[in-house]
């Protein structure tokens, strides 16, 4: 039985980097950039599906997906976790941004690395009226055996942010997590 968030989110990149094998497609794999989060002190809240999966969710995922405050002295650190795995920035239409702390004071920024896809997003971002800079500050923790810790939104907060959305799939999602125990 897989019982806790991490070992959920290790046993879905297992999972993903298996089905990569089978058709050449890079293999899923968040945890450089969580340990490089960590490492860097980044005050970053993973959302989106990867949330999901460490809350049970068993719908695979091949983004990960990050909520910040927008601060910007907060930024460098993020910066810093983001070069370290070599990420590259974009914005929302998927022009190229330069890998520095400005990049990122926008609602969202899209990044692609070896491991993981994803956007930061931070409170600017319209999210259907839900006030997401509180989610911040509710966000859990999750702790492993070698040091990593990381923080990801609430299960309540993750539904409420899927229904804001309304997307088929984040409703679906939403579904799944409400029907979960605990």
């Amino acid at each position: 039985m897989i019982d806790t968030p991490l070992e959920r989110l290790r046993a879905a990149t297992r999972r993903a980097r298996d089905l990569a094998g089978a058709d050449d497609a890079p293999a899923f794999d968040p945890f450089p950039l969580l340990e490089a989060l960590h490492r860097h002190g980044a005050r970053a809240v993973v959302i989106g599906q990867v949330a999901g999966i460490m809350h049970g969710s068993t719908e695979p995922t091949r983004d990960l997906d990050l909520l910040w405050d927008g601060d910007p002295a907060h930024a460098p650190a993020l910066t810093a976790a983001l070069a370290a795995v070599g990420a590259r920035l974009m914005d929302e239409s998927g022009r190229p941004l330069p890998t520095r702390p400005d990049s990122l004071l926008r609602p969202k920024t899209q990044f692609t690395s070896a491991g993981a896809d994803g956007d930061c997003c931070t409170p600017a971002l319209a999210w259907g009226g839900l006030q997401v800079g509180d989610c911040l500050d509710r966000a859990v923790a999750a702790a492993g055996p070698d040091g990593l810790v990381v923080r990801y939104v609430c299960r309540e907060d993750l539904i409420r942010m899927r229904r804001a959305l309304g997307r088929p799939k984040d409703l679906r999602r939403a579904d799944e997590l409400d029907a979960l125990p605990g």
